[in-house]
């Protein structure tokens, strides 16, 4: 009798130390899933893989120092409408900050950035926080830059295209790297500090 007792308890035992196995399982899997947003900032060194087709690409170098890359941007056709935008900014002198980005007019680098002239703004809006109820199209905003000066923000919209004359149209616009915060406010830069970096969208 006492046997048969022991022989049950332990099969109850082994019973809820399986159970919480597979509940601890399960709320791992609940911890790493999720669907993507259309507007993702990561601070890893790779972006997902784009489901799509390399169609233009922009290095951003220091207006500094025009001989230094500080990041990278790379736009993907996904299909007929829709593009995305896999940014990647390495600039350790702004480590632990923020830098706001935005496409500009034109894809002049000269001065330190200003031959880019103002924001892109084809829908005649006001500047604002990229999804709100009005911004710019080229209205990227802000990125946070870990401690060694990295981040990557991933944008996809059917607010651009690379066809020749068309109203929206990126190719040969400018991208700034401002040095400072996007207040999403001020009009119609955001009051987002000095032109640090500079590139221009190129068709591949």
């Amino acid at each position: 009798m006492k046997r048969s007792h022991l022989l049950l308890s332990g099969m109850i035992a082994l019973a809820a130390l399986t159970s919480c196995g597979s509940g601890a399982n399960t709320n791992s899997d609940e911890a790493t899933g999720g669907d993507s947003a259309v507007v993702a900032t990561d601070s890893t060194d790779i972006l997902p893989s784009a489901d799509g087709t390399l169609v233009a690409t922009a290095n951003l170098m220091s207006t500094a120092d025009s001989t230094q890359q500080i990041g990278t941007a790379q736009f993907y056709q996904l299909d007929s409408t829709q593009i995305r935008l896999d940014l990647v900014i390495d600039d350790k002198a702004r480590a632990d900050s923020n830098v706001a980005v935005h496409f500009h007019e034109h894809g002049d680098c000269s001065n330190k950035g200003e031959g880019a002239h103002g924001h892109w703004n084809p829908t005649k809006e006001q500047h604002g926080e990229w999804g709100s109820a009005a911004y710019h199209s080229g209205d990227i905003g802000n990125i946070k830059l870990d401690n060694n000066g990295h981040a990557t923000k991933s944008v996809t919209t059917d607010r651009w295209s690379i066809t020749d004359k068309a109203v929206n149209n990126v190719i040969g616009l400018g991208i700034i790297v401002h040095g400072g915060t996007d207040d999403y406010k001020t009009q119609p830069t955001g009051n987002s500090g000095p032109r640090v970096g500079c590139g221009v969208i190129v068709k591949q």
